[in-house]
């Protein structure tokens, strides 16, 4: 059963962190291996409680945050324990630059180091509406939660991961961005924008730190079932009906899971810098 406690740094109030752990066996044959270790951001929910499920049954032990410490953070937990891993959650707003040096040192108390980054935490629009009506204090929000926090928080992380030794482990930053990276929906501008920014932070992240073994991806998902995704089910089971999404079918969150699991895993060592669409099909143009 998961315990809690507060920590956190001193301009984050209410910072609480969770852990849980598998059930031990009775008589190990012999020490285990230290397994790898994934920090997931916004990992309470959706896609990003599909990741971390998915990087555990990988063989991940698993970091993840969120704003709050709820029943989703719980339920989390227990399927990470349920899937062998050591998890330690942390509540924070990724949004606050100030708070990812606690976040780190949560991630880092699991095994000292940290082997893949997931940027998955984001906010939609807060409203849609027409463009020329977007108020300048929800376009900041959608920028510093889905643009300037993954960026900052992969600086962070990459250079934590320099001052450690590879060894024989495969690392990475992923960043999830979405179809919004190139598709336009005028009615939610800032979080088009705040997405079309992540292809390239992704390539620029590649450049930088290939030549330290590092590699860096963008998954782009495509209509998941999440719940960002409720409020206009009706308009995209109209859509996926009609063909939109050539695979007839909604997205989910295990779906970009088992994807960037197998990134993480280092299933495309020779590769770095490129997005990888998990959308059915949605972003192929046809005539």
């Amino acid at each position: 059963m998961a315990t809690a406690d507060r920590a956190g740094a001193p301009s984050v109030p209410d910072v609480r962190e969770s852990s849980a752990a598998p059930d031990a066996p009775d008589a190990p044959d012999a020490p285990a291996a230290p397994r790898s270790v994934a920090l997931v951001t916004g990992g309470n929910r959706g896609i990003g409680r599909g990741i971390a499920w998915a990087l555990a049954e990988a063989g991940f032990d698993i970091a993840f945050c969120d704003l709050t410490h709820d029943a989703d953070t719980e339920a989390t937990l227990a399927g990470l324990a349920a899937r062998g891993a050591r998890a330690v959650f942390h509540e924070a707003d990724v949004a606050v630059l100030d708070g990812h040096g606690a976040l780190l040192d949560a991630t880092l108390r699991l095994s000292g180091r940290i082997d893949c980054l997931v940027n998955n935490a984001g906010v939609p629009a807060a409203r849609r509406g027409d463009l020329l009506e977007i108020r300048p204090d929800d376009f900041d929000r959608v920028l510093a939660v889905n643009l300037r926090a993954p960026f900052f928080l992969a600086q962070a992380v990459a250079r934590s991961m320099l001052t450690v030794p590879p060894g024989d482990r495969y690392r990475c930053i992923v960043t999830v961005s979405s179809i919004s990276a190139t598709h336009a929906s005028p009615e939610r501008a800032e979080y088009c924008l705040s997405k079309s920014a992540l292809p390239m932070m992704t390539r620029l992240l590649a450049l930088r730190l290939a030549a330290h073994g590092i590699a860096a991806w963008e998954v782009r998902p495509g209509i998941v079932r999440t719940p960002m995704t409720e409020p206009a089910v009706a308009r995209y089971d109209t859509l996926i009906a009609d063909g939109g999404v050539p695979q007839r079918r909604w997205g989910e969150a295990a779906d970009v899971g088992r994807t960037v699991a197998a990134l993480a895993c280092g299933a495309l060592p020779f590769a770095t810098g490129e997005a990888v669409h998990v959308d059915g099909g949605l972003h192929v143009a046809r005539l």
